[in-house]
């Protein structure tokens, strides 16, 4: 009897069934269609690749000289295509952005992370979590739009000086919109991202294991700082190589502030390198959508997607990974 009531009120067990096989087909497709993208991304890359081999990433000439005459080449006959095409200045730029901006947005992001968790004041801390996780949400182009109307002003007024522009003048245009620039935001855009993540990671953490150190008599911050953030470490990973994955990515904000010039900052050249422009990876993609009528061109820019879906597949990876070994740790990934 009080089965047969169960499966009047609740419908018959086969819909439990069928719920599954829905999900699980949903699931499937976007597994399929998952992997139908990896393979035509690549697939449309291949022929950039195979002529060039390792070439490709390495130094030679322009890069916008050589999608130019890529992109000529394709409105012949195929027997004319080019894809000679060697992206070392767009790999050098997403590295020094990228790398600059996740160094930058760790540490503050690590020492925010850690006031918010153990010593700012409850009503604070209420506040600010929200205020963070928002940040983490906030479009990129605002924030590109924020770094042209102050950050690039800036740095154009106030720190390039006359000297400095002309001793590159006959190379290039010291405006503002610079490799610093493109760090500066970048890093204020992925912080939040990161503070988030790791003050999950330092609130997972056993309040056991802090109480019974703070009665040992250490101090507050060397408790923090010697058990709380040490155990969170797999969270302080995780957070970093997913920022990671999302910042070198970015297109539409570093192509508004780091000048979009296919230049590759020289260090050698001494403090002047930071406000040279310059132009990564992505924003490279979208600076030139409108070539994609041409096979050569087209190959191209689709290699420089596989080079970024790659990099963020393994950064991603690499973040899971790390969520993955916060069971040793006792704490929830």
């Amino acid at each position: 009897m009080e089965e047969a009531h169960l499966s009047e009120e609740y419908g018959p067990r086969w819909s439990d069934q069928r719920a599954e096989r829905l999900l699980g087909a949903l699931v499937c497709a976007v597994v399929v269609l998952l992997l139908a993208l990896i393979a035509t991304v690549f697939w449309r890359a291949w022929p950039s690749f195979a002529h060039n081999g390792l070439a490709w990433f390495g130094p030679g000439g322009n890069v916008d000289d050589q999608i130019n005459q890529i992109y000529l080449s394709g409105l012949g006959g195929p027997e004319g295509y080019v894809y000679t095409f060697h992206a070392w200045q767009l790999l050098w730029s997403t590295f020094l952005i990228t790398g600059g901006a996740v160094l930058i947005a760790f540490f503050s992001s690590l020492f925010v992370a850690v006031f918010l968790v153990e010593f700012a004041p409850e009503p604070m801390s209420n506040v600010l979590a929200p205020v963070v996780r928002f940040l983490a949400s906030v479009p990129s182009v605002i924030y590109g739009l924020l770094g042209v109307l102050l950050v690039v002003p800036f740095i154009g007024n106030h720190l390039v000086t006359e000297p400095q522009r002309a001793s590159v003048a006959g190379v290039i245009s010291l405006s503002g919109y610079s490799l610093l620039a493109a760090v500066l935001i970048l890093a204020l855009m992925i912080a939040p991202l990161m503070t988030s993540i790791f003050s999950d990671g330092l609130r997972s953490v056993r309040p056991g294991w802090l109480e019974g150190s703070l009665a040992l008599g250490v101090n507050r911050w060397r408790t923090t700082w010697k058990i709380a953030v040490r155990t969170a470490r797999p969270a302080i990973v995780a957070g970093t190589v997913l920022a990671t994955a999302r910042a070198i990515g970015e297109a539409v904000m570093l192509a508004m502030v780091s000048g979009s010039v296919a230049f590759a900052p020289n260090p050698a050249d001494g403090l002047i390198f930071i406000f040279e422009p310059s132009r990564p990876l992505a924003p490279t993609i979208v600076k030139n959508i409108d070539l994609l009528g041409s096979e050569p061109a087209n190959s191209t820019l689709f290699a420089i997607a596989a080079v970024l879906l790659f990099s963020a597949t393994m950064f991603s990876l690499a973040g899971w990974v790390a969520r993955r070994s916060m069971r040793k740790y006792g704490a929830t990934a």
